[in-house]
């Protein structure tokens, strides 16, 4: 069964994430802000399911919630994969400076994203 909710979350994250590429695929192509817009917005939602949901958080849930929506959701939703691809595109394209922005914008912002997802979730 806890395959069924991850895959279940997966097949949601997945769509969502490909529906966020499309939207902003018109925007630009120098820089895939598509990718760094889901990686940031997966962290803050992991920040927050992790302190709304862990047990580490005082606040346990259901295994198969966790598994719908931290594994399933957020790993289908996130891009990891594809920022890895699309800054060695960028490098061999001899883009230097756009896949230096892509690689410093996402950390960045998906640490300090995740940081504040669990801020809210641990006040809520």
């Amino acid at each position: 069964m806890d395959l069924f909710w991850v895959a279940l979350g997966g097949a949601l994250g997945s769509v969502a994430r490909y529906q966020v590429t499309l939207w902003t695929a018109s925007y630009s192509r120098a820089v895939p802000w598509g990718t760094i817009g889901i990686n940031v917005v997966g962290s803050f939602v992991i920040g927050l399911l992790a302190a709304l949901l862990l047990p580490s958080a005082g606040r346990a849930s259901p295994e198969w919630v966790r598994l719908l929506l931290m594994t399933g959701v957020c790993g289908g939703f996130t891009t990891f994969s594809a920022f890895s691809l699309q800054t060695l595109d960028l490098l061999r394209d001899g883009a230097m400076g756009p896949a230096l922005a892509n690689v410093g914008l996402s950390v960045a912002l998906c640490l300090a994203f995740v940081w504040a997802g669990y801020v809210a979730g641990a006040r809520l």
